[in-house]
């Protein structure tokens, strides 16, 4: 049963229906990242093969757009630290470097995450919240959706950069 993927185990504890699909797709990017880049050396980490974006920036990118996405889903803008932290999710010594690191910072980032999930009730899913300085439309739905298949892509990025630079 372990072996089986989050979205096979069954529902989340207190994550309504509707965000059952966003809970099991977050659990996934932990056991990801954990498993994946456990042990694996800081030189590896920044690694750009062929100039694509390293290891260590598809985790900051994925831990930091879950804050500034978390952010809009409970109606507010993001802040100034938050817009200094995307200026640097690319940088090494910027934030979170090595494995331990990154992985204990991802950790934190998916457990808020999860708590803004299980607050969340059905009748807030259709809220709708304004995106960004445009103040683009979306709803607590959509951005959660996106906050899910977002942190899964640069989890997927990771998977694939670290293949390439073993």
């Amino acid at each position: 049963m372990a072996n089986n993927p989050p979205w096979l185990r069954g529902p989340i504890p207190d994550v309504i229906p509707m965000l059952q699909p966003v809970a099991h797709s977050l659990i996934d990017c932990l056991e990801d990242v954990q498993t994946r880049l456990a042990n694996v050396s800081e030189e590896r980490i920044w690694t750009k093969p062929g100039n694509a974006a390293s290891i260590g920036f598809h985790v900051r990118h994925a831990i930091g757009s879950l804050d500034r996405l978390l952010t809009y889903v409970r109606g507010e803008q993001l802040s100034p630290e938050q817009l200094a932290t995307l200026k640097t999710e690319g940088e090494r010594g910027a934030g979170p470097s090595t494995s331990e690191d990154l992985i204990s910072a991802f950790r934190h980032a998916v457990e808020r995450a999860m708590r803004q999930v299980r607050s969340t009730h059905d009748s807030d899913l259709l809220e709708y919240r304004a995106v960004g300085r445009a103040k683009l439309p979306s709803n607590v739905l959509g951005l959660l959706s996106h906050a899910a298949e977002h942190t899964q892509r640069h989890v997927a990025q990771m998977s694939t950069t670290l293949k390439i630079v073993t």
